[in-house]
């Protein structure tokens, strides 16, 4: 039977650097905790789809900053460290369960303690302790598009030098050539946040983002469900907000192959148009949008599947060991949850997954009724949602996988695979997008965090200047200015201001960013007394160790 519709899976990896940034709260152990619970599970389970033989495809993007923690060997050993941690943990909750009489409790400490003494013995074994090995080597088989993003996840149509962009961007594409040894296709944009050209007050037009990622070689971006469809921000963007982003986001189609209009759908890719220039000429760079509809079936905090009574609560955990022995059980206060039971989320996890994939069906179906094409939906998510939030997620990933895979009418792909089969016909004028709240940029810059923007514009701005200044630098500025160079991008990073808005870090995400201000300032100021300071260079190396193969000079005069 011929596909009538195709589904990718865009998962996207993000952890903000924290290495020797701290421990828990907040610090270096969300990068063990993801580790554990989101990336070993994960490659477990492609791993044994693809062992047995079941042809399944998922897109998986992970920003540079995130890659280059993995390959760390001292994140490495920590991460070692933290799991043997949390099975003793486990083993001590055994005895003290066992002592109180408590049987139930007492199996669901075992639990953990094979929990992570499975995430041990893989993270040493199986994968060498070598996770981004194990990704490429994924790809390498096909099961697997790898995408990459900026360079620490910044948040590009906000920042205010061009060669910003470039350095975040060309930075990304380094980052992916030196871990996978090819070239790029795909970017996830930062927050899926898309800025359009605009007229500057010089009375120049400053390029749209897809100019910039046309530069790079990049051929694919994802987009925000309103980006496309246009009309109210929907699902995860959808929310009240501070500002003038809760406007209805008006779009345009101009036609490409057609010269009939079209309405954008979440369902086909479009050639993103040049918006520096007039004509409706494209960029030669494709964009797909989130497909609200299943991204709701996980996002939506009333009806999505991790809100299930049967799932493991997130929030409650035990007083001593900090294990999580309670399900959701209902809209009732933590005190009032009852035991976890991890067969009945077993059960739920393959209610759901065949929910999922009837629902894809279904959507498939009717778009290629109603239009006769082979629509794609890329349902797109937090990566870290699956197995650290919603403990049970990875375990569903794979359940989907096995049933699309098995299936006559759908063809489970990549995002890149399907671009190339069904290349866009249509071309499409983008407005200024994200998913945030609100759909706009308020999330990143709002009353508590434009205080923020100015130093990051003021550092962008110096960082050129110097670049510009020293074109062909000797080795002490070299590694003055390469160091600056990744202070300036950690300063940049999306995750500050979105967790001083948030509130869940604000004291932490302040700290960091302070701290990668003043290095930052610290190494241009010996630059520009004349005595680029290389201890300092050194120092900061060993605290923020990213991006070895970065060259200041994307900073400088574009050639």
């Amino acid at each position: 039977m011929a596909k009538i519709g195709a589904f990718t899976f865009v998962l996207h990896a993000h952890i903000p650097y924290c290495r020797r940034a701290g421990r828990w709260p907040h610090g270096e152990e969300w990068l063990h905790e993801a580790i554990a619970e989101t990336y070993l599970p994960l490659l477990d389970a492609l791993y044994e789809l693809y062992e047995q033989g079941i042809p399944i495809r998922l897109t998986l993007s992970l920003t540079p900053v995130l890659a280059d923690q993995l390959a760390d060997p001292l994140v490495q050993e920590h991460f070692i460290e933290y799991a043997m941690d949390r099975r003793g943990r486990a083993e001590r909750d055994v005895a003290r369960f066992e002592a109180e009489g408590n049987a139930h409790l007492r199996e669901l400490a075992r639990f953990y303690v094979e929990f992570y003494d499975r995430r041990l013995r893989h993270f040493t074994g199986r994968y060498g302790k070598d996770l981004m090995g194990a990704f490429r080597r994924l790809q390498d088989a096909g099961v697997l598009e790898l995408v990459t993003s900026a360079a620490t996840h910044g948040y590009l149509p906000l920042l205010s030098r061009d060669s910003s962009i470039r350095g975040q961007l060309r930075v990304g594409a380094q980052t992916y050539r030196r871990f996978f040894g090819r070239d790029p296709f795909s970017i996830w944009l930062p927050e899926c946040a898309y800025r359009p050209a605009y007229l500057q007050p010089d009375g120049t037009m400053r390029p749209g983002l897809e100019v910039f990622l046309a530069r790079e070689g990049f051929r694919l971006f994802f987009a925000e469900t309103h980006a496309v469809e246009g009309g109210r921000p929907v699902g995860k963007a959808a929310g009240e907000a501070i500002g003038p982003y809760g406007q209805i986001v008006r779009h345009y189609v101009i036609p490409f192959e057609t010269v009939e209009q079209a309405r954008g759908t979440t369902y086909r890719p479009y050639y993103v148009a040049r918006t520096d220039v007039l004509g409706g000429e494209h960029s030669g760079v494709a964009v797909v949008a989130r497909n609200n509809r299943t991204g709701m079936q996980v996002w939506s905090a009333d009806w999505g599947y991790p809100g299930d009574f049967d799932y493991r609560e997130f929030h409650k955990k035990d007083g001593r060991s900090g294990l999580q022995y309670w399900r959701v059980t209902g809209k009732v206060d933590l005190g009032e949850k009852d035991y976890y039971h991890p067969e009945w989320a077993a059960y739920k996890v393959e209610q759901h997954a065949r929910h999922f994939v009837d629902l894809v069906h279904d959507l498939l179906r009717e778009f290629h009724r109603t239009t006769g094409q082979v629509g794609l939906i890329a349902s797109n998510y937090d990566a870290e949602l699956f197995g650290h939030w919603w403990f049970e997620g990875v375990d569903w990933i794979q359940a989907v996988l096995r049933r699309l895979a098995e299936s006559d009418e759908v063809w489970l792909t990549t995002a890149r695979e399907y671009v190339e089969a069904y290349p866009p016909r249509e071309v499409l004028v983008l407005p200024e997008s994200s998913w945030g709240l609100g759909g706009g940029h308020w999330t990143w810059d709002n009353p508590e965090t434009h205080w923020m923007w100015e130093p990051i514009h003021e550092a962008e701005a110096r960082m050129e200047q110097l670049a510009a200044r020293h074109p062909e630098a000797d080795a002490a500025t070299r590694k003055v200015l390469n160091q600056a160079a990744r202070e300036l991008l950690l300063l940049q990073a999306s995750d500050w201001p979105f967790l001083v808005t948030t509130g869940q870090a604000r004291a932490y995400a302040i700290e960091r960013f302070t701290a990668h201000l003043e290095r930052f300032e610290a190494l241009c100021r010996s630059i520009e007394a004349g005595r680029p300071d290389e201890d300092l260079a050194e120092e900061c190396w060993e605290l923020d160790r990213v991006f070895p193969d970065l060259d200041y000079r994307w900073w400088g005069q574009e050639v």
